[in-house]
């Protein structure tokens, strides 16, 4: 039975126009960001909608409440979807990130693939047959599109902010898939996005990135 997933970044925050790397810090959405959230919002209304999900963090947390409003649905969160942590880096300016070491306190990219794995067993087995919005971010978004995949995070497009794309899956697919894969594997299948993604393919290691 399968669960329709729409993947939603949150919209543009305060730190996401400063470029300030936010990473599990909860954020606020500018007035740009709230102008992007009403827009999904109006996407979305005419869709069946079952359950609004989102990350605990604020930022998450206040687009997923312009979504779930129109379905007269309340917001579910879950800890599973926080940002990827980083670490030491976590409020600094990201271009002045550039070339530095990484630290150790910052969350591996295996660590990072598994709670998204849990994630997407959670929803399939929490919503079977379900069409839910889930609300997160830049890169823990990525790697649930890379384990749902199968492909490096690598040749995952980036999304941008208040973004949407649409994913098809089961206990049985979602069970099968590999956080081994999603480390090593060459071959990339990016879902279809609602919009079209923007800017190019962005690593998330070797190179902080905004999320």
């Amino acid at each position: 039975m399968d669960t329709i997933i729409f993947l939603v970044r949150h919209g543009e925050t305060v730190d996401n126009a400063r470029q300030i790397m936010q990473g599990q810090t909860q954020g606020e959405l500018n007035e740009k960001g709230r102008e992007q959230a009403c827009q999904v919002a109006e996407r979305l209304a005419g869709e069946q909608i079952d359950a609004v999900i989102a990350s605990d963090l604020h930022r998450a947390v206040q687009t997923a409440e312009y979504i779930a409003q129109p379905h007269h649905l309340e917001v579910t969160t879950t800890a599973l979807m926080r940002e990827r942590d980083w670490g030491s880096f976590t409020g600094r300016f990201i271009p002045d990130l550039k070339g530095e070491v990484w630290p150790d306190d910052i969350e591996s990219e295996e660590a990072l693939l598994l709670r998204a794995r849990a994630f997407l067993l959670y929803i399939v087995a929490t919503y079977p047959g379900k069409r839910v919005v889930a609300v997160g971010h830049g890169i823990f978004n990525k790697a649930v599109l890379a384990v749902y995949a199968k492909c490096p995070m690598r040749e995952v497009q980036r999304m941008m902010n208040a973004e949407v794309r649409i994913l098809t899956t089961s206990a049985e697919s979602t069970a099968s898939a590999s956080v081994t894969s999603a480390l090593a594997s060459s071959t990339a299948v990016v879902p279809t996005a609602m919009a079209s993604a923007k800017g190019t393919p962005a690593a998330t290691t070797g190179s902080a990135t905004a999320e």
